[in-house]
């Protein structure tokens, strides 16, 4: 399964800036199915100047592989990045249904880099231990 999370404010569309999000709506999914796992809610925050309040939203996506929002500032996207949460910004508004379909269509079918990393389904997979088994030296 694959858990993903969604800057949202109504739960039903990505519409949120990450720093100032008042909620997140927490969905995991597969190639078949997705289901909201669990929401986050915050109070109303300043977007600017308060570095304070990105510990507890990066906390929140503990366990998630991905993060969509409208905005993202470049210090959120470094500890997101660091707490092993990909963040995705949207140039406008989406439906959380919308994207869903298409993170299942990319889990059954492959293809989006980001997903295939956090399945553990990189091309390179094992690599290392292959070249070591075969004797490889530089």
């Amino acid at each position: 399964m694959l858990k993903v999370a969604f800057a949202t404010d109504d739960r039903a569309r990505v519409n949120q800036h990450f720093g100032a999000s008042t909620g997140f709506a927490i969905h995991a999914l597969d190639g078949v199915r997705a289901r909201l796992v669990s929401v986050a809610e915050f109070p109303v925050e300043s977007m600017d100047g308060n570095e304070n309040k990105l510990p507890a939203k990066i906390a929140a996506l503990d366990g998630c592989a991905a993060v969509y929002c409208l905005a993202v500032g470049g210090s959120a996207v470094k500890q997101l990045l660091a707490a092993g949460v990909q963040p995705l910004r949207l140039e406008e508004e989406m439906p959380i249904d919308r994207l869903l379909a298409e993170l299942q269509k990319a889990v059954r079918d492959g293809g989006v880099p980001w997903v295939e990393k956090a399945l553990g389904r990189t091309k390179d997979a094992g690599r290392f231990e292959r070249m070591a088994t075969e004797g490889w030296q530089e």
